[in-house]
């Protein structure tokens, strides 16, 4: 069963999701990145300048195929198009389809009322199909 986890209340949503695929490159695990179109291209934008020293390979869905294939991050519509199956990240308002596939889903809440709104939805779709949800508070913690 996916292992699913909300992230919420953080102010700054793109830069805690650049920490988390940094965190989960070094645990060598591959992500697929869902959500709007322009979150999308943000998300690639500031994933270029994350870190002066380092840079975190992934790919979009208008990358050609082989960089597609070889990419460990990729950032697109659907989820399933680069054969990712262990982390799904969720920037978008929906439910993502297939999010069962994946070992695990991150739902990342920014601390507006519309983000929040939305993933009360979500949470409210995934206890309806039986699944223990995990959430971290990001107003408790340093955003590391």
């Amino acid at each position: 069963m996916t292992r699913i986890e909300f992230h919420f209340n953080t102010g700054e949503r793109l830069l805690h999701t650049c920490r988390l695929l940094r965190k989960a490159r070094t645990q060598n695990l591959r992500i697929a990145v869902v959500g709007a179109p322009a979150t999308l291209k943000q998300l690639d934008a500031e994933l270029w300048r994350f870190q002066d020293v380092s840079f975190l390979v992934h790919c979009t869905a208008q990358d050609a195929p082989d960089v597609q294939r070889a990419s460990p991050v990729a950032l697109g519509p659907d989820p399933h198009a680069w054969g990712i199956d262990e982390v799904l990240m969720n920037l978008g308002d929906e439910v993502p389809l297939g999010f069962d596939r994946f070992a695990r889903l991150i739902e990342i809440v920014s601390n507006d009322e519309h983000g929040r709104d939305q993933a009360r939805l979500r949470w409210k779709h995934y206890k309806s199909l039986g699944y223990e949800l995990l959430q971290h508070d990001l107003s408790k913690v340093a955003d590391t």
